[in-house]
């Protein structure tokens, strides 16, 4: 086993300090990732920062009407709590179909968002893996290839990203707030994960120095209609093969806003606004949900194994749609 140093906060401050001052330094809350990643010789860190204690464990109501998540408040707390399960049910149910009741009762909101790839080959140090170390090569590419990317992969990288509660949050257009040596900055969260490009070892666009706070969930709420479907090999305890967050706002069956986030077909949540803005004021039918899916995955590729992804993303956007037409 490798040593590591283990410091416990109370301050933010004094936590962004230390994360600033040491080398190879990780903050943990729940461990449910960084813990795996540790054990499988992936991560090394010299130091740990236990950040629990950090005042960041509250769920409140925002001045502008919305909803400000603690970023050290668990997934269990956060799904099941009243007012996200009235205003914001997209997000209740994408957490609740992540992981197990144990796991979700440890993981905190903060630490779903820093998670990393469930690849295969970048937790086996025996393979080759660039997001594990860089220039290394990708074995996904031409190896076996089932789980990984259709949308936004690069010659270095097609992993995925695993989160489910990310997706959400990117259909409801969340913020997250971060501390750093140089203060608070709010990252949307459509800018917060990053497509992998030549530098796939990078996940997310937070400074070394930065400690994710809150996330923070706009006034406009979804919460008629809407559908999250995760399609995947178990129907439990599994990640997704494909998952789609869909919500819209509906006027006489017209489309007055509309949102679709997938989940299991990219490094990052994948959304388009772009193309959502051209289905607004259209009729909420099937025609136009398949021609939505059509653009949603216009330059989707597979790489062998995963070429069902792309039929399959498809089928499930629009699935996703219609039951949220019909809520």
């Amino acid at each position: 086993m490798n040593d590591f140093n283990y410091s416990r906060f109370v301050d933010i401050g004094q936590a962004v300090d230390d994360l600033t001052k040491k080398n190879y330094a990780k903050p943990i809350a729940g461990g449910t990732n960084l813990l795996d990643l540790m054990k499988y010789r992936v991560e090394n860190p010299h130091y740990l920062l236990d950040v629990n204690r950090l005042p960041y464990r509250e769920i409140v109501e925002a001045p502008n009407g919305g909803l400000r998540l603690g970023a050290m408040v668990t997934n269990a707390d956060t799904a099941y709590h009243s007012l996200v399960e009235k205003n914001y049910p997209l997000l209740s149910k994408a957490i609740l179909s992540g992981a197990s009741a144990q796991l979700r009762n440890a993981a905190t909101n903060g630490g779903n968002l820093m998670q990393r790839t469930r690849c295969y080959y970048f937790y086996d140090t025996a393979t080759p893996c660039n997001k594990r170390e860089p220039g290394s090569g990708c074995s996904a590419i031409g190896g076996f290839n089932r789980i990984h990317a259709i949308l936004g992969t690069s010659e270095t990288c097609i992993a995925t990203h695993p989160s489910d509660m990310c997706v959400a949050l990117a259909a409801l257009d969340a913020e997250i707030v971060v501390q750093g040596g140089e203060g608070e900055r709010r990252i949307p969260i459509l800018e917060f994960h990053r497509l992998p490009g030549d530098t796939p070892q990078k996940d997310n666009h937070l400074k070394s120095n930065e400690i994710i706070t809150f996330i923070d969930l706009p006034a406009e709420t979804y919460n008629q209609n809407f559908a999250y479907i995760k399609v995947r090999d178990r129907p439990s305890y599994a990640f997704a093969l494909v998952s789609v967050a869909a919500a819209m706002k509906l006027t006489d069956n017209r489309i007055e806003n509309i949102r679709v986030a997938l989940g299991g077909v990219s490094h990052k949540p994948w959304r388009l606004p772009q193309v959502e803005e051209k289905f607004v004021g259209k009729e909420a039918n099937n025609e136009n949900f398949e021609q939505l899916a059509e653009e949603l995955l216009d330059g989707a590729q597979g790489f062998g194994d995963n070429d069902f992804k792309i039929n399959l993303a498809h089928k499930t956007i629009i699935r996703a749609l219609n039951e949220a037409r019909t809520r």
